[in-house]
């Protein structure tokens, strides 16, 4: 398909050329989101904000995907504003993050937001946030920068962003495999399991997904415990 092939050209140029593309020169914001630039006019008494938002998506033509979590209600008269900074009041009247991935306008509340280690190996830092430049993923809002420890990288920011770093990533382990070793590549791969204790609750993230919150009475130190998955020792 020509979609899924350009995107693997892509992932192939961003692991040559990843260990000297110089990190930083450019501001990015991940997919272009276009906003008329006259004011957007909005009268309200009393809506609901997650209405609210959907309504600016209908106006504007552009999808939005409301997270159940975004909770208020907006009384009195909106200034009239420009779409974008429309968008940026509401986000900071009602603590939401917004990520545009060049389809769809994701809003969540800020609590939602999500922090994952992601092993890069065997995949280099530079290659990865190629890959996630020339995709148009990177956010300077959010975070990817390198963790403590051997090839980890963290990613910090709304769900759909965490989602997409985690789904590069993946593509660019599966293309380096392939091209090292294209019976490899075809076996299926060993699960990962982590466990991560943050004060006394734990989350279990099986392949890079949360699996389950779980709690107990008694408090952890914050921390990171790898399990061994199936054919693991």
């Amino acid at each position: 398909m020509l979609v899924r092939s350009k995107m693997v050209q892509i992932l192939k140029k961003a692991l040559y050329v990843g260990g000297i593309v110089y990190l930083g020169m450019m501001r990015a914001f991940g997919a272009s989101l276009s906003l008329p630039s006259a004011p957007y006019s909005y009268t309200v008494l009393d809506q609901d904000l997650s209405a609210a938002l959907q309504e600016f998506g209908n106006n504007l033509n552009i999808r939005v995907n409301v997270s159940a979590e975004v909770r208020g209600r907006i009384r009195g008269r909106m200034p009239d504003l420009p779409p974008r900074e429309f968008l940026e009041r509401l986000t900071a009247l009602y603590n939401l993050q917004w990520y545009y991935d060049g389809l769809v306008l994701y809003v969540s509340a800020a609590h939602e937001a999500q922090s994952r280690l992601i092993v890069l190996n065997p995949i280099s830092f530079g290659a990865f946030k190629t890959a996630l430049d020339a995709l148009n993923i990177s956010d300077e809002r959010y975070i990817v920068k390198p963790a403590p420890g051997e090839g980890l990288v963290l990613a910090s920011g709304p769900p759909r962003f965490v989602a997409l770093v985690d789904q590069t990533l993946k593509g660019l382990v599966a293309e380096a495999q392939a091209r090292r070793d294209p019976v490899a590549a075809e076996r299926p791969q060993r699960e990962s399991v982590l466990m991560l204790f943050r004060g006394s609750s734990s989350t279990v993230i099986r392949d890079g997904r949360p699996e389950g919150h779980y709690s107990s009475d008694t408090p952890h130190q914050d921390s990171v415990v790898r399990e061994a998955g199936p054919g693991r020792k």
